[in-house]
């Protein structure tokens, strides 16, 4: 498993919550030497960097599955770390954005105001 990006948002907890599942993770970053080597061996890919098609089809392997959760808003339109058009060829399974991770997120934000909401009466 890789995680592209090393956020306290994103990347650190997806790889402290994939290493108690004992998994074997891998934190790269935009400035990762060779960071195609990484993400060529990655049977899970998450990237969360925000830079636009940072994940090439040619950097991943097929049959990947793959979370893009970074998104970079341009006046044209929304765009994913993953160049999705292309890679979702190989993936088994990839997020889109915008309309993937966004949208869960939100959902799982609303599930814990409204717990935190319950507790406090």
């Amino acid at each position: 498993m890789v995680i592209v990006g090393h956020s306290n948002v994103v990347g650190k907890p997806m790889a402290a919550m994939f290493l108690n599942r004992n998994a074997t993770v891998s934190i790269c970053h935009v400035f990762t030497d060779d960071l195609k080597k990484y993400t060529l061996g990655a049977d899970i890919l998450v990237v969360a960097v925000g830079v636009k098609h940072l994940i090439k089809a040619d950097m991943v392997k097929e049959e990947v599955v793959i979370f893009d959760v970074g998104i970079t808003k341009e006046e044209d339109g929304v765009y994913g770390d993953v160049d999705f058009e292309n890679v979702i060829k190989k993936a088994a399974l990839i997020t889109p954005v915008p309309g993937g991770v966004g949208p869960v997120t939100v959902a799982m934000l609303m599930k814990h105001v409204l717990r935190c909401a319950e507790n406090s009466f």
